[in-house]
Parts: structure tokens; C-alpha cells; sequence
């Protein structure tokens, strides 16, 4: 899953995107407006934290050029503007949640989880599929109730999938979602991360769909070849 952290304060901006790392989420940052403006018009983010604060291009600004044209990515609004005209207007301009400075990594994070959950239509905070479950409170992914071992690009994979079961998902939909906007993207290895989570999870539970894409869902509950 891939967030983007509009933040012109340096640490701040460290702190969030930190957090977010060491929780499994691929991190895009853009220190003003302007920047984050045109991250999040041209590339594909799961949920957005985003400052109001902003030189260039003030947060407020942002959001409601990003829902005019129609982006519909959640927005976490981290603001020091904690009055609650400046949260309304927040929440007015598109904003799904608000949050004040100063705040606890753990909140934010808990607010991510919830936007993202709801964004793909998850209810519960835990998800399954079989014998699958990942739990993001403890950042982890087990299969038969035994945490699994996975490496970083793994894991985002795997968390992509488990929040979009039994849809099928390009290899460039994986590509938008598990890298980062500076990292060298190859569609390759793709193939090779597919296979290592068959190794670990069963063939069975990551369908191919040729020409399409693949598809994680559970063997009983697959979605019909077309």
C-alpha cells in the first residue's frame, strides 16, 4: 500500500513517513503544495496525509483541486489549525478524517488503516481470506495462525492483495501500489514475487488470470476464469 506525505516541516515529515515505513506502507513525500499537488494528480496512492500549512500551495488548495478532478484517494488532514472552523472546512474541502498536532504516530497510523479499510470496502480490522489473515495493528500476515516470514516488497504484495480479494490485479496496478515514485520500477519482478508467495502461501490461494493479471482469494470463493 502507498501513502503520500505532504509536509513542509523536515521532521514531521520524517516522523510520518517513518511510521509508515516501519508499518509496511511504501512512502512518497512532497514538502509544499505544489509538489504534492502534482504527486497526487499523477501517480496512484492508497490514502494521502496531507498539511494545511503548505508553502506554495496551502493544503486546503490541494485537496479541493484533487476532488474537482475527481481524485478520490482518502485524505488524513495532520494539522497544527485545531479549531474546530478549521477542522470543518478540512472535512468540507474533501478531507475524510482530521487529525492535530501535536498526535501520536500510533493514532495516525490507526486513522490510515481505517481510511485504506474503508476505501476497499473492508469492515473488519483483521483480514481473511482461508487461512490467511493480516493484522495491521501488529503488522503482521499468518497462515494457519503462524506468522509468516516476509520480505518488504512481500509483505506490500501480499497486503494489497488481502485488501482487494478476489478482484484481478494488473501487474501495473501491483507496480502503482508497492514502489515508491523514485524507485526502479520492473515489471519482472512482479513474476518473481508471485512465486515466492506461492512457495509460502500455495499456488492455490494466487490465481493467474492470463492477460490480465493475478488474484488472491480464497480456493472456495474464487472468482470464475472469463
Amino acid at each position: 500500500m502507498r501513502i503520500l506525505v505532504v509536509e513542509d516541516d523536515q521532521q514531521v515529515a520524517k516522523q510520518v513517513a517513518s511510521s509508515l515505513k516501519h508499518a509496511g506502507y511504501v512512502t512518497d513525500v512532497a514538502h509544499d503544495g505544489e509538489e504534492g499537488h502534482f504527486l497526487g494528480d499523477t501517480e496512484t496512492y492508497d490514502a494521502v496525509v496531507l498539511d494545511l500549512g503548505l508553502p506554495i500551495m496551502n493544503g486546503l488548495s490541494v485537496l479541493e483541486q484533487w476532488r474537482r478532478d475527481g481524485r478520490q484517494m482518502p485524505v488524513l488532514i495532520l494539522s497544527a489549525r485545531d479549531t474546530w472552523r478549521e477542522k470543518v472546512a478540512g472535512l468540507r474541502a474533501g478531507a475524510d478524517d482530521y487529525l492535530a498536532k501535536p498526535f501520536e504516530p500510533e493514532e495516525m497510523l490507526a486513522r490510515v488503516e481505517t481510511l485504506i479499510r474503508r476505501a476497499t470496502g473492508n469492515i473488519n480490522p483483521v483480514l481473511e481470506c482461508g487461512p490467511i489473515t493480516l493484522d495491521k495493528s501488529i503488522n503482521r500476515i499468518s497462515l494457519n495462525g503462524v506468522p509468516e516470514k516476509l520480505t518488504d516488497f512481500e509483505f506490500r504484495m501480499m497486503s494489497y492483495m488481502m485488501h482487494h480479494q478476489r478482484r484481478v490485479i494488473s501487474k501495473t496496478e501491483f507496480i502503482d501500489h508497492i514502489y515508491a515514485q523514485d524507485f526502479d520500477r520492473d515489471s519482472n519482478t512482479i513474476e518473481v514475487l508471485i512465486s515466492r508467495l506461492r512457495k509460502k502461501f500455495g499456488s492455490d490461494f494466487i490465481k493467474t488470470y492470463r492477460g490480465q493479471g493475478y488474484c488472491l482469494s480464497d480456493p472456495e470463493n474464487a472468482p470464475q476464469d472469463s
